[in-house]
């Protein structure tokens, strides 16, 4: 297994030597990754991107774009042919059909090549002429990504986090108490095993639905086509007195090691570890809804994904030895929308502190992060209405029924703390205020020739991803 290990490396570090020769000295490529936990709006970001790319009127805030030195752009075949093709064409008729519509959720990875040719300004571009770049854009579930930080953790560890987590969250006695009623000695039983990874399954979903980010193992929710495979048959349970082979405790246990095994580690290796510019989309205002606890959950969620990244300055000496490392991380606040513009600087803030701990690393570690607050679709107008004899800043949008309503989400504060102190400090709910969310339709849209779908920040989100490499 070590020796299969050390030449499976040896062999990624020759692909990725030969890799990085063809793109310096041809074709430079871009691999973006985009994530984000469930509802944050992954497929809409991307589309609404590579649609503001090809037709660029609104994104005046991309130095390239302003400057015409992106001459077209364009989609090719993906380079990778085992993954599957985001399925951009059908997304975007979503998106943009006379009754428009969300597109469904990101349930696997899939990844979309675009193709940019660029010129570059000054003199240097009369020299060169235009070259091609190619962007590679990767989506994969959150979920999945948070599943990277079990790596570093043994069975009886995990459960005791698990187990500990759970105390906090509503929905989640039942299965407390059929774990803690479970004694891991006696014998591996598949009846019972099955019964507690179901249990856990439900509870998992349930969080997920109350708002709450940390939901591991991400398979779980996802499973794709390893549903009702023992690698996704264990749970967490209290660790017993003794523990001796052929007991449940034991047949849980061997099962995570391999769900690490055998699909973390190749998640990692096949898609995560060749990115190097990320973007992590983040469902704040879902978040603030839900609770203090949400919050909470979500700011430990956010210092783990950071924590998986492998950030760095992408020197080109440096990726032929060592492979690929993260330059740029962005954590955008998604929904801004549903907000009136005068409190997008409170959401930015919010989004900042959130993970303020996790962005000090990896700033350590040489690479850029950043955070703000978008809408990679908007949704909404804002108005001003009369309530009361106060004068509220709303957002005004379709419904899913086909109605229109005005929507006044609250006041979110000027000092993150007033917000993450309850969180840290476990309280149940808002003392002061009251944080509610609407869930609009898309608008419909009437889009002038070069014109992309409206947005909020997209293009200054773009620029910090990849406006130095245009």
């Amino acid at each position: 297994m070590v020796f299969a290990d050390i030449a499976e490396g040896v062999t990624r570090g020759v692909e990725a030597v030969q890799g990085t020769a063809r793109e310096a000295l041809f074709e430079p490529v871009i691999r973006l990754g985009v994530t984000g936990l469930s509802r944050a709006g992954k497929t809409v970001f991307i589309t609404s991107l590579v649609a503001n790319l090809i037709d660029r009127a609104r994104m005046g805030q991309l130095a390239a774009a302003a400057d015409g030195s992106i001459e077209a752009a364009f989609l090719q075949p993906q380079p990778d042919d085992t993954v599957p093709r985001f399925d951009y064409e059908t997304h975007l008729a979503a998106l943009t059909a006379p009754r428009p519509r969300w597109p469904q959720g990101t349930r696997s990875v899939s990844e979309l090549r675009l193709s940019l040719r660029v010129r570059p300004s000054g003199l240097m571009g009369a020299v060169r002429g235009a070259r091609r770049l190619h962007l590679d854009i990767v989506d994969y579930p959150g979920e999945w990504l948070l599943d990277l930080a079990l790596l570093d953790k043994d069975y009886e560890e995990w459960s005791g986090e698990v187990l500990e987590r759970l105390e906090a969250r509503d929905g989640a006695a039942a299965f407390l108490r059929q774990a803690r009623e479970t004694d891991g000695a006696v014998p591996h039983d598949e009846t019972l095993a099955r019964a507690l990874a179901e249990g856990y399954t439900t509870t998992l979903r349930a969080a997920r639905a109350a708002g709450f980010a940390d939901c591991t193992p991400g398979r779980f929710l996802l499973p794709g086509d390893l549903a009702g495979s023992p690698v996704l048959t264990f749970a967490p349970l209290p660790r017993p007195g003794r523990v001796r082979r052929g007991t449940l405790w034991r047949e849980m246990e061997r099962r995570y090691e391999a769900y690490k095994r055998q699909v973390v580690r190749p998640f990692f290796r096949a898609h995560f570890s060749r990115i190097d510019r990320q973007i992590v989309l983040v469902d704040v205002l879902g978040a603030i809804h839900a609770g203090p606890r949400a919050v909470e959950d979500m700011r430990r969620a956010m210092a783990g994904i950071l924590s998986a990244f492998r950030p760095g300055r992408n020197a080109f000496l440096t990726r032929l030895l060592t492979g690929r490392r993260v330059e740029k991380i962005l954590f955008a606040a998604t929904k801004a929308d549903h907000l009136h513009h005068r409190q997008h600087p409170r959401l930015t803030a919010i989004m900042e502190a959130l993970v303020k701990d996790a962005r000090a690393r990896a700033d350590f570690s040489g690479a850029r992060t950043a955070a703000m607050s978008i809408a990679a679709l908007r949704a909404t107008v804002e108005e001003t209405v009369e309530h009361g004899g106060r004068r509220l800043d709303c957002v005004r949008g379709w419904l899913e029924d086909g109605r229109q309503a005005a929507f006044y989400p609250g006041e979110l504060p000027e000092d993150p703390a007033r917000l993450l102190s309850p969180a840290r400090e476990g309280a149940e709910k808002w003392l002061d205020a009251d944080y509610g969310v609407m869930n609009f339709a898309p608008a419909p849209l009437s889009l002038k020739p070069g014109e992309g779908p409206p947005h909020i920040r997209l293009d200054r989100a773009a620029q910090f991803l990849i406006g130095d490499r245009l």
